[in-house]
């Protein structure tokens, strides 16, 4: 399927960059720097695999140059050429070098009402330019909004329009069930029919985001936050709210309006005092605590773990997520599946540990597992069960020395200690063992319940269980205490060692390790 005409040879350095847009990320496509000989130009090229494609991802990538091909404007980042190679195809994107617009935000020294309405107008300004052209984003959010250059005050730049789709006019359909959990409207979300204003209900999610930090709608179950977001159960909280003007909020309620056909549209936003006159509307206090919050904010979208030695492939959070029956994906608040085949005997499995939500999401762990083995030997179960209980005793006695051995160097973890944060490497786990657990004299018996293995081809596991630990407190009173903990482990030289584990629960040290 050629899309648009040969085009002068771009030489594709080696130098991997964020995707900038990404319909078909991970198993298909790549962006890479280039430079365009004649000039000395460098763009970003998003590089497809097409002998990959089926017929389907084929008319997603036309799709996806047809619209990028129509879109010229300063606030969007901009196709330049589309190139058909044998077995490949280039989309030929500006290269925008300014990261993302909400990095950019937490590192500025002042940060005020009136930045946030300069954001959104720029936001609202390319919006309102593809609703012209007929076309609706569908996937607006944070990842997507980058900024032309580190320059100050460089422009905003829409980018990602891989699940952008053509319209006519005002025409309300379904087009499928397609866009980002947080960021999907209420008629999305109702299966309803829709159109245009799904882009301006995420707008308003990103406005309240931009004025405090946080979403208006969040909840650890993917299932209730879908409840919020179809009841338009959003609020402005003290006391954090109480500085940003009412004009601002009113905007904000113009575009979080359950109503499509009532919801204020790009044109009318863009015309709002609070947008088209901010020098005068818009508070220029600092707003330092917004700041805060979206420091936090960005650390839970791009917590990530960094690539270790393994055969695990690890890839980018706040995946977006595509619902109809061909494109092969669907979404439980605990498990993330996409299958893309590998082989006529292998695919691929994203799981998304317990416990984790879109808000929370910090790591997803890409599996192979051979359809054509569908069980595993029992013994090879039960040595992964032991070598779990062996760690479990090294923590238990205290042994560093033990726990290292059975550990990768690079072993990483969530855990109720890290509050949060994904741990990498052992020095973390070495100070409770240096300063904790080997000054512990106190008896500790801990049982496994209800293990789950699962064997992912012949070097690779993992497994779920319930850990319950019974010890003796300071005053000799006997207690226990109960976790979720999930592993993964992969084996190196006949010797298994753990490479990442997730544990649920309050901090109990000494029990964790």
């Amino acid at each position: 399927h050629p899309i648009g005409r040969p085009s002068q040879r771009f030489t594709i350095d080696t130098l991997c960059l964020r995707l900038l847009l990404s319909p078909l990320r991970g198993a298909f496509s790549v962006v890479r720097r280039c430079v365009k000989l004649c000039t000395g130009q460098e763009y970003a090229a998003k590089i497809i695999n097409t002998k990959k494609l089926s017929a389907r991802d084929h008319q997603k990538l036309e799709r996806e140059a047809r619209i990028c091909r129509l879109l010229k404007h300063p606030n969007i980042v901009r196709l330049h050429d589309s190139i058909s190679e044998e077995g490949f195809h280039y989309l030929i994107f500006d290269l925008v070098t300014g990261g993302e617009l909400f990095e950019d935000i937490v590192a500025r020294e002042y940060y005020s009402e009136a930045d946030a309405s300069h954001c959104i107008h720029q936001i609202l300004d390319s919006v309102s330019y593809t609703h012209q052209h007929q076309i609706v984003h569908r996937d607006l959010k944070p990842e997507n909004l980058l900024l032309a250059s580190k320059c100050k005050n460089a422009a905003v730049k829409l980018a990602d329009f891989g699940l952008a789709i053509e319209v006519q006019g005002d025409q309300q359909a379904w087009f499928g069930f397609a866009g980002t959990p947080g960021y999907l409207s209420p008629e999305v979300l109702r299966k309803e029919a829709y159109g245009k204003p799904v882009d301006i209900w995420a707008c308003g999610v990103i406005l309240y985001i931009l004025l405090v930090g946080y979403p208006p709608f969040w909840d650890e179950d993917q299932h209730k936050l879908y409840q919020q977001i179809k009841a338009g159960a959003y609020d402005f909280p003290s006391p954090e709210w109480d500085t940003v003007t009412p004009e601002a909020k009113n905007l904000i309620n113009q575009m979080l309006t359950i109503n499509p056909t009532k919801r204020i549209t790009a044109q009318e936003a863009l015309k709002h005092p609070w947008v088209c006159q901010r020098s005068t509307v818009a508070s220029m206090m600092h707003r330092q605590e917004t700041v805060e919050c979206l420091k936090k904010f960005n650390a839970r979208r791009k917590l990530k773990v960094q690539p270790t030695r393994t055969p695990l492939q690890l890839i980018e959070p706040q995946t977006t997520v595509i619902h109809n029956p061909v494109d092969g994906i669907k979404v439980h608040p605990l498990v993330f599946l996409h299958l893309h085949p590998l082989s006529s005997s292998s695919s691929v499995i994203v799981v998304l540990f317990p416990g984790f939500s879109w808000f929370s999401l910090s790591v997803f762990v890409c599996m192979t597992v051979s359809e054509s083995s569908p069980g595993s030997p029992p013994s090879r179960k039960q040595e992964i069960i032991k070598i779990t209980e062996q760690l479990i005793e090294a923590v238990n006695n205290g042994d560093f020395e033990a726990y290292a051995k059975i550990c990768d160097p690079g072993l990483t973890s969530f855990e109720p200690e890290g509050l949060g944060n994904l741990v990498e490497g052992m020095d973390f786990h070495r100070f409770y063992f240096d300063n904790l657990l080997s000054k512990n004299s106190k008896p500790i018996h801990t049982t496994i319940l209800n293990p789950h293995v699962h064997m992912i081809g012949e070097d690779a596991a993992c497994i779920a269980y319930i850990r319950l630990t019974q010890f003796v407190d300071s005053q000799g009173r006997p207690r226990s205490s109960q976790s979720e903990e999930t592993r993964v482990w992969h084996r190196r030289e006949s010797r298994w060692q753990n490479v990442h584990f997730h544990c649920s629960g309050a901090p109990a040290a000494p029990l964790q390790g």
